[in-house]
């Protein structure tokens, strides 16, 4: 070998190197280089930049889209092969792969240097990531016509959640707010995306070249994210949904049956009509026609809902009724609100009990783990000691037992197999739960009903018929990963004391 001529030696060398594998598109992609051995770029690259402009010091490091989704095929070539062994599929039988793709992207909070002298920088990042989610085989029909069998699943990732399985694509030291910088640094990996779900990639596998095509699926955005990327408003909005168009008003008084409306193609028609105003009506009438649809959708995004923060956004929303328990709310009448101050004094008691009772640390923003804790029988019996009422304690009890029955069902990777029956009586306990808060719990659900909990209540089974699992879709891989990102930086995320 050493007396090869020295670029020989140079192309195996670099078949040895990682994310270095040759490949090419059929037919090529649109707008995009064919060379395959990219390294990372500056996250600016695909934009022409013009004279004048000066240079942006890097805020945004990548990969190329395809090459990374190369690399790691390639780190599943082993998986892959085995999977087809396990199916007795022959070599040759094999027409190509179909491959689906999670994708997940998430804003970073506080990033700047811990320890260096000088201002503290707000500085923020974005990551945006893919997970392989699972791969099949297209095998041809025994009859020999052309004609295709049904697809044979011969991969799934077991962890979708891991931050193992959760390849990092692109890294931007940008606020997730600041949409303008935010799109056009994305603007170049949707391009990507687009041109190779019109393609199909030949790629050597276990010796022999094959085609893969690639489904993606945007479902590891967290509400704030999807709102962005959707052009839909903020999440105080009137419209509470990203699936439905019902308004806050409708969603208390109607809590469960809702069906999923919203998609990015009607997204981007609606942005239209409130861009002409075709009916010449006023601001409220448009906005109404639109339900809420005010910005221009940048990508399309898979309407679902995030299990974790779900899980988060429910768990805050449990704390508040705690407290609001505590203080007796009920009882009041609809015009006596409580003071800051009795509010501060009814929080101060509930932290105080759960930190005695469950060693739960208060904390600044709810996290998954908090919620975690939050939301258990034992949690509730904790809560029940300060609550006087006999019966404000049962339905406190009915309302977690009732929680405790649905979780399972959207937090589970495969509900059908591992909860069963929780995904039958799912319907049945959304009802039974949507009952209680609009009568035992009237005081807080008049009129209004957050987000998360919206969406728990009225979505669910429809999204699980439709995907099978909300849980292995979620963001939190995403999330896992963030913690890694803050380790490389040698920087340690505020904890509290």
């Amino acid at each position: 070998q050493i007396f090869q001529p020295l670029h020989t030696l140079r192309a195996a060398e670099k078949e040895l190197l990682p994310g270095f594998h040759p490949f090419e598109w059929q037919p090529a992609l649109k707008a995009v280089s064919s060379s395959w051995d990219v390294g990372i770029l500056d996250g600016l690259s695909g934009w022409m930049s013009s004279v004048e402009d000066v240079p942006a010091d890097t805020i945004a490091r990548r990969f190329r889209y395809d090459v990374a989704l190369v690399s790691a095929l390639k780190d599943l070539e082993e998986d892959l092969m085995e999977g087809l062994r396990e199916h007795g599929l022959d070599d040759s039988s094999v027409t190509g792969f179909n491959v689906t793709i999670k994708e997940s992207c998430d804003g970073m909070g506080d990033v700047s240097e811990k320890h260096g002298g000088g201002p503290a920088v707000p500085e923020k990042a974005v990551r945006f990531s893919f997970t392989i989610m699972s791969v099949s085989a297209q095998v041809e029909a025994e009859d020999g016509e052309g004609s295709t069998a049904a697809p044979v699943v011969i991969f799934h990732e077991m962890k979708p959640n891991s931050e193992l399985s959760c390849k990092p694509l692109c890294l931007m030291f940008v606020d997730e707010s600041d949409h303008e910088t935010l799109t056009a640094i994305l603007g170049p990996v949707v391009a990507e995306r687009n041109a190779m779900q019109e393609s199909r990639l030949i790629l050597s596998l276990g010796g022999l070249p094959r085609s893969f095509r690639f489904h993606f699926r945007s479902t590891g955005y967290d509400e704030k994210m999807v709102r962005e990327m959707e052009g839909l408003e903020a999440s105080g909005s009137t419209y509470i949904c990203t699936l439905c168009d019902s308004t806050r008003a409708e969603a208390s008084h109607n809590m469960v049956l809702h069906a999923i409306t919203r998609s990015h193609q009607e997204n981007l028609e609606r942005y239209e009509l409130w861009r002409t105003n075709p009916f010449a009506e006023s601001a409220d009438e448009l906005r109404d026609r639109v339900k809420g649809v005010s910005a221009k959708p940048f990508m399309e995004t898979q309407p679902t809902l995030d299990a974790l923060h779900c899980d988060i956004g429910n768990a805050t929303e449990f704390y508040k009724i705690f407290q609001d328990e505590i203080g007796e709310m009920h009882a009041r009448g609809a015009d006596s609100a409580p003071s800051r101050e009795e509010r501060r004094r009814w929080r101060a008691a509930l932290d105080k009990q759960l930190r005695k009772k469950l060693k739960l640390k208060p904390v600044m923003r709810m996290n998954g783990n908090y919620a975690r804790r939050l939301m258990t029988d034992e949690a509730v019996e904790v809560v029940c000691e300060l609550v006087r009422s006999e019966e404000r304690q049962q339905a406190l009890r009915e309302l977690m037992a009732l929680y405790l029955q649905m979780k399972p069902v959207w937090r589970s990777t495969w509900p059908a197999r591992e909860c069963p029956d929780q995904l039958c009586r799912y319907s049945f306990n959304s009802q039974r739960f949507a009952e209680l808060l609009s009568t035992t719990f009237k005081y807080r659900y008049d009129g209004k009903i957050t987000n998360y909990l919206h969406k728990t209540l009225a979505h669910v089974p429809e999204i699980v018929e439709r995907d099978g699992s909300i849980g292995a879709w979620a963001s939190e891989g995403n999330e896992s990963g963030n913690k890694l990102f803050r380790r490389f930086r040698k920087m340690n995320a505020r904890q509290s004391k």
